[in-house]
């Protein structure tokens, strides 16, 4: 059995540290086995830096998912997506940009695949189909044949009817389908009868009394003048940590568990 931990958006400083005062007392707790977190906002909200990563893999990260902000900092992508910290981006992002959506991990002697994708309906950028894109990689994987002890994806996408789709779309072919980006954990977690575990967000580790971890103000104030204006992003406060643990059989590559979690903390 394979306990997996998946971190919802971190957002900003106050999420990591939000993340860096829970989760290693959480990982003991849960017996997670493998910690994958979206760190996509991770560095002030808007992409990542190798501070920021070496940061969290210090303290029990393990792989870092991504969404449509993973290349807001162009300084140091070549070195963060690299494959040495374990950051992937959406695989149907684009062509010919550094890393890549799809990393293979061994755990307890079992061997595990992370996927990343990114939807398309309402996102700012047109990415390539993420359904045609999946099928890509597991053409050559049968979950029933134990290619993997585990397969995981994190799909980063808007509209919830697109996650649903993907949901039905893989059936039984993944252990998980997880959610993120609109950085509000939904309640309708569940193991499908084929065996794949699914929410449609995890939510966000970031903070709670603000405008889904930015702060309410200008928010307010954008949608009273349709001026666009900057993002503040708090650094203290009360945090949200939002997470979801997916319990695996290893023998089958089917999920019998989904717990999403929820805690609050002060920073």
């Amino acid at each position: 059995m394979l306990n997996i931990l998946l971190l919802g958006d971190i957002n900003g400083k106050i999420g990591r540290e939000a993340v860096k005062k829970i989760l290693p007392k959480l990982k003991k707790e849960l017996k997670a086995d493998f910690v994958i977190a979206n760190g996509e906002n991770m560095a002030h909200g808007s992409g990542f830096t190798l501070d920021t990563v070496k940061e969290l893999k210090g303290i029990g990260v393990d792989c870092f998912t991504g969404g449509d902000h993973s290349f807001d900092r162009e300084k140091q992508m070549n070195e963060i997506f690299e494959g040495k910290y374990a950051v992937l981006r959406p695989e149907n992002i684009s062509v010919g940009i550094p890393g890549t959506g799809h990393m293979e991990f061994r755990i307890k002697k079992n061997k595990i695949l992370i996927i990343n994708l990114i939807g398309r309906v309402f996102m700012r950028m047109d990415y390539d189909d993420p359904f045609r894109k999946l099928d890509e990689i597991l053409a050559h994987i049968d979950l029933s044949k134990n290619s993997y002890s585990a397969i995981i994806i994190d799909m980063h996408a808007e509209a919830t009817s697109e996650k649903i789709a993907m949901k039905h779309y893989v059936d039984g072919r993944v252990s998980a389908i997880l959610g993120t980006h609109t950085h509000v954990q939904t309640a309708d977690e569940e193991i499908t009868k084929k065996g794949t575990a699914y929410i449609t967000d995890v939510g966000m580790c970031g903070a709670a009394d603000e405008c889904i971890g930015v702060a309410k103000e200008g928010i307010i104030k954008i949608f009273l003048t349709q001026i666009k204006g900057s993002h503040v992003m708090p650094d203290k406060g009360r945090a949200i940590f939002n997470a979801v643990l997916v319990k695996i059989n290893t023998k089958t590559g089917k999920a019998v568990g989904i717990k999403p979690i929820k805690r609050f903390i002060n920073i």
